[in-house]
């Protein structure tokens, strides 16, 4: 298993987490989405390492900025 933290700029409701919790938690191999608004984190449970640019584009898609993985 692979834990991953992004930070994604653009967040601000409930909406906004259930949208990147959707549209992350539907690509291959990724097993548990967590999205904190108050810090513009997101972490990514996978089952290996994850694709960072795939993320970024589905985050992209839904209308969000994935800015880097947090340190």
């Amino acid at each position: 298993m692979s834990t991953t933290t992004y930070a994604v700029s653009g967040m601000s409701c409930g909406h906004c987490k259930a949208t990147l919790t959707k549209v992350i938690g539907e690509l291959d191999g990724v097993t548990e989405v967590g999205v904190d608004l108050a810090t513009g984190l997101v972490t990514v449970i996978s089952a290996t390492e994850p694709d960072d640019s795939r993320i970024a584009e589905v985050v992209d898609e839904a209308g969000y900025e994935l800015t880097g993985r947090a340190a």
